[in-house]
């Protein structure tokens, strides 16, 4: 009969837990639609002993045979990133315990953050079993614009925008502008679902915060030149943010405008804005970049048709899920 042991992952198994997770970064882009490559073996277990990331490993008959990782260090929640079993093998079975000894590991911290978990790539055939646990879930849809291979840049050339109206003006970004940005970013989201699986965007000391770590690179490179404010009588009244991953991925992190100015195609003009940017950074061979891609809810039809009529395709969808805090 075989033993089942799921435990933090301590020295005396790095040896043996090198297989498993070598395995899990030949599948990383492949199975789980990661962007970039994760971190090399070495590197992961600097972080692991920096106390940056935390890992539970399964053993069966003492033997490392899945893993899973999570960390409470950038956030207001525990984020679960990866939950991997060797050759994709009993994945359901070996979760299950990874998730039991999880849950047991972060009781202290569950008392006054949520759990979320992206559930990219082949995390999608553990809804079943993490949903028994309380977790809920949002559908994600992944959407890109490609610098090459697709005719997203013809699609952007042919969008015909009308004509801001007078009072109206966008810009790049300007640090001056930043307690508006909190504000207006706050209004924005506080009752959108990425503030159930992110409550910082229920409190301005939360928003400021996630855009503190936007603007000084703490989740990529912050590129002030492509970000975009737009103006109104010279007052901001909404923001684009721009990111770039692994210098060649631009990422859109936040779209935000204050109710009051919604609805008039607005924050496509401040897309555009921002893309134009970004494409002429790759006409002059400026910058190496080969797409632009963003986040947005499967439900949210607006923004999924907005994003369509610039040149974006929608690539993949996940569930983003979130185990919110029991009162």
């Amino acid at each position: 009969m075989t033993e089942f042991q799921a435990k933090l992952l301590s020295e005396e198994n790095y040896k043996g837990f090198e297989t498993v997770y070598n395995d899990f970064r030949t599948r990383a882009i492949t199975d789980y639609n990661f962007e970039l490559e994760p971190l090399t073996f070495e590197d992961f277990i600097d972080s692991i002993q920096k106390g940056l990331i935390k890992s539970i490993v399964l053993l069966e008959d003492s033997i490392p045979v899945a893993f899973l990782v999570y960390t409470t260090m950038i956030s207001e929640a525990v984020e679960l990133n990866i939950i991997h079993a060797l050759n994709m093998e009993n994945f359901l079975v070996r979760s299950k315990y990874l998730i039991e000894e999880f849950l047991n590991e972060t009781q202290k911290e569950r008392k006054d953050k949520i759990v979320c978990y992206p559930m990219l790539g082949a995390q999608k055939t553990l809804i079943g079993e993490i949903a028994r646990f309380g977790f809920k879930f949002v559908g994600i849809a992944v959407m890109r614009f490609l610098m090459s291979g697709t005719n997203s840049r013809e699609i952007l050339k042919m969008t015909q925008l009308r004509n801001l109206p007078s009072c109206y003006s966008v810009i790049p970004w300007d640090e001056k502008y930043f307690d508006e940005a909190v504000h207006i970013v706050q209004e924005a989201f506080e009752t959108s679902a990425d503030a159930l699986f992110d409550p910082r965007f229920q409190t301005l000391e939360g928003t400021y915060d996630i855009l503190t770590k936007i603007i000084k690179d703490v989740y990529a490179e912050f590129l002030p030149e492509a970000t975009s404010i737009l103006m109104c009588d010279n007052n901001p009244v909404g923001f684009c943010f721009m990111n770039l991953t692994g210098g060649q991925i631009v990422n859109i992190p936040i779209v935000a405008i204050k109710k009051e100015h919604q609805g008039r195609g607005l924050s496509k003009m401040m897309l555009k804005y921002s893309m134009d940017r970004i494409i002429s950074w790759v006409e002059n061979a400026e910058r190496p970049i080969t797409e632009i891609n963003t986040c947005t809810e499967t439900n949210n039809f607006q923004a999924l048709k907005m994003y369509r009529h610039l040149g974006f395709k929608e690539d993949y969808s996940y569930p983003q899920s979130y185990l919110p805090i029991k009162k």
